[in-house]
């Protein structure tokens, strides 16, 4: 038997770092969006006893290094079922490294997967107490849509959902070190703290302009993407609501009320990006296809 998965990438419409914390994480403050692009996470059962990952591409890991084979692991030991073995097939669409929670989504589909593989019958919620210990972001990729996450990621409430609008990705060739990043606000700080009163207010009136108009991520501060300022630049040109840096970076996003202005954006953009897509916003963090 077998489970498919399609698993949603996320963009942060906004990120601020509160502080450091005693335990060596950050308080954060972030308005999480899940967008159209997606990973396909196939669970199927075998009878080798273990957990094993296949993926289309090169370049990821495929031991107990994957946030997916971690998952995995922690979901049988959470529910003391015993694992008589299960390959983890990863068909990976969101770029890789990007500030996007691609490995997050990983792992939440794994975890969607196995509780209905095995029929474990787990709430969304009993599931994000196991995802929280393999990392920040998999509790916010589990639930999904439109959501503002506090604490180290893991504390979720709703918002008002983002309106029906196109949303442009671009990521340069280039990675960034989230635990560099952290870093670099542990040593230098911020200079400037996001409205985010005023964000929550723009999302309850679900006014896209304002929305968009008030999109910021304190990792800009701090951390420098080559390209960014070029990709910015062309996304408002073509008629941007407003631009962005997603997580720690280094992909950009721009916030679009007509199709065609993004597709043209797109289109003038393959010099700065490597990934580009162009998508929409969803309500859930991961969707069982099969």
């Amino acid at each position: 038997m077998e489970i498919k998965v399609n698993a949603y990438a996320k963009i942060n419409l906004m990120l601020d770092i509160i502080a450091l914390r005693t335990d060596g994480y950050h308080d954060l403050f972030m308005i999480m969006q899940s967008i159209g692009l997606y990973d396909t996470v196939t669970v199927t059962e075998n009878k080798s006893r273990k957990i094993t990952i296949t993926c289309n591409i090169d370049g990821i890991p495929l031991d107990e290094k994957n946030i997916a084979y971690k998952a995995a692991k922690a979901f049988f030991k959470s529910t003391k079922i015993k694992n008589k073995g299960i390959n983890i097939d990863i068909v990976k669409r969101i770029p890789h490294a990007a500030g996007m929670a691609g490995g997050s989504a990983d792992g939440a589909g794994v975890l969607v997967a196995l509780n209905e593989l095995t029929g474990a019958g787990l709430t969304d919620d009993e599931l994000c107490k196991i995802g929280v210990k393999i990392g920040a972001d998999v509790p916010f990729c589990i639930k999904g849509g439109t959501l503002l996450a506090q604490g180290i990621g893991d504390v979720l409430n709703k918002v008002k959902p983002l309106r029906r609008c196109c949303i442009l990705i671009a990521k340069p060739d280039h990675s960034v070190n989230t635990g560099y990043a952290y870093s670099q606000f542990d040593k230098f700080g911020k200079a400037h703290t996001p409205d985010k009163l005023g964000m929550l207010c723009a999302m309850q009136g679900r006014d896209l302009s304002d929305i968009a108009m008030r999109m910021e991520n304190v990792f800009e501060q701090f951390i420098d993407v080559p390209n960014k300022v070029e990709i910015k630049s062309i996304m408002r040109d073509c008629g941007a609501l407003g631009v962005c840096m997603s997580g720690s970076g280094p992909t950009v996003f721009g916030i679009f009320d007509d199709r065609e202005k993004a597709d043209i954006a797109a289109g003038m953009l393959s010099d700065y990006a490597k990934d580009i897509a162009v998508t929409t916003p969803v309500s859930k963090g991961c969707k069982i296809v099969k």
